[in-house]
């Protein structure tokens, strides 16, 4: 039986609305909303992707795209710790990685409360795995345990997080890459609050630190020569370069809300009739539509292809791209037509374009997109360059003569 995923959507939108009502205070105070997990938790949504044999919703990557879009409108904080949640429960079901005692255990607690998932890979010298480097975090074998010591950064949502899937290399002679399934509970945990961005201050992606953490010699999702270095389904990697920007465009559609209705109620005695009547704040607002309406086709298309089995290739890698500059540039112009009051921060206006800019934040970087998509732009004219070619027929065509008439 297909689920309807309708009112799953309609609530996220009506907790969207909610979350906007208190996402200046986290902003502001730079506290983990524990509350708004709560109640995503109570409408079911954190088992949104999760399989259905496993107590889930079995939605795909349109309906996690549909609710953490909705989410992020209001709190995009909570809308990233969502996403990577949405991501790694998703890698649970289709990657073909996970152990069966494993997905078991972290999808029986996610039935029965709020019991978040997430991955931890960056780190303060190495930094991204994306770059190409083996992390420095190291996992040994005594006897039937992994004991990994290690230094994360950016472990997001550390603070409700009940399981991080670690990323580390063995000490064998021959050192195996593997991601290790660490319970936040464990002894020799430490997190060190570094989190003091511009924006997505709500995130807590603070420093995770590994001293000697015991787990069952079992417990790893997927484990293999270090020489082969990092690998990345392609496109399972389309959940991450979807979910990711659209917590940006969210951000960027509440200041667009901000904009229209602050334009639309401010009426200066001097002109006698709102700003939105003003030529030029007509202008760009439809250039905010224009960017907006750009980054719902692309985020909703990338989705679609992927639910659908559709190649994209390097498409989703792109649309990253496009969509977070959109965000910042969408958001840039609401400031500019904000005036004084856009950056006050007694309005939302100025919050919405830090959390916009705290995309770019984000690996791979744009100049590493750019670089990859002209990589294939090259390989494919190599490719196809000697591939001969007949040419069409050149043929004149031939007219009936004119007859003069009598």
């Amino acid at each position: 039986m297909t689920t309807d995923f309708t009112p799953y959507i309609a609530k996220a939108e009506h907790l969207g609305r909610r979350f906007a009502l208190t996402a200046g205070h986290y902003d502001e105070t730079g506290e983990f909303p524990f509350a708004n997990f709560d109640a995503l938790y109570e409408a079911g949504l954190l088992g949104l992707v999760t399989a259905t044999e496993h107590g889930g919703l079995g939605g795909g990557l349109s309906e996690a795209l549909a609710v953490v879009s909705a989410v992020a409108q209001g709190e995009p904080s909570t809308a990233l710790v969502l996403a990577m949640h949405y991501s790694q429960h998703y890698g649970i079901r289709a990657s073909g990685k996970w152990p069966a005692h494993l997905i078991e255990r972290v999808t029986k607690a996610n039935r029965e409360g709020v019991a978040l998932l997430n991955a931890a890979q960056v780190e303060p010298r190495v930094g991204s795995p994306s770059h190409g480097s083996l992390p420095e975090t190291v996992a040994r074998k005594m006897g039937n345990q992994w004991r990994i010591t290690g230094h994360k950064t950016y472990a997001t949502g550390i603070p409700l997080l009940k399981w991080v899937s670690v990323l580390a290399v063995t000490d064998e002679p021959e050192p195996r890459l593997g991601s290790f399934l660490v319970p936040t509970d464990a002894d020799g945990i430490r997190v060190e609050k570094t989190w003091n961005a511009t924006g997505m201050r709500a995130t807590n992606s603070h420093d995770l630190i590994l001293d000697d953490v015991a787990i069952d010699v079992d417990d790893v999702l997927d484990i293999a020569p270090a020489t082969e270095g990092l690998k990345r389904d392609e496109r399972l990697g389309a959940w991450y370069f979807t979910l990711v920007p659209s917590i940006y465009d969210g951000a960027a559609r509440a200041a667009r809300d901000w904009l229209v209705d602050f334009t639309s109620t401010r009426a200066p005695a001097s002109l006698g009739a709102p700003l939105s009547t003003v030529p030029r704040i007509q202008d760009g607002v439809g250039q905010i539509e224009v960017r907006l309406a750009t980054n719902r086709r692309l985020l909703r298309t990338i989705a679609e292809d992927f639910d659908a089995g559709r190649p994209f290739g390097s498409d989703s890698a792109a649309t990253k791209h496009v969509v977070i500059e959109n965000a910042i540039l969408a958001t840039t112009l609401a400031l500019d037509l904000g005036g004084n009051p856009g950056i006050s921060r007694d309005h939302p206006l100025e919050r919405h374009h830090r959390d916009a800019i705290s995309g770019k934040a984000h690996a791979p970087q744009n100049n590493m997109i750019r670089t990859i998509l002209a990589k294939g732009a090259f390989a494919r004219y190599a490719a196809r360059k000697d591939e001969p070619v007949e040419p069409v027929a050149v043929r004149t065509p031939t007219r009936p003569r004119l007859v003069a008439s009598a």
